[in-house]
């Protein structure tokens, strides 16, 4: 179990340093908001997350 916890903390860190050095700091907005919302269940703050991580990935193509 320890070691499964261990796996998920490093994808979670990898992940974030990804969207940090590729989005800038409103990525790492974007997943604080995602993740807070997730494990607070206030949906209103999950989607504000969503939204801003869409947009960064979307802003490309519109």
């Amino acid at each position: 179990m320890p070691a499964l916890t261990l796996v998920g903390t490093v994808v979670a860190l990898t992940a974030e340093q990804l969207l940090g050095w590729t989005y800038g700091v409103s990525g790492v907005v974007g997943l604080l908001l995602l993740a807070l919302g997730v494990t607070t269940r206030r949906p209103s703050v999950s989607s504000a997350g969503a939204v801003v991580l869409a947009l960064l990935v979307a802003r490309p193509a519109l």
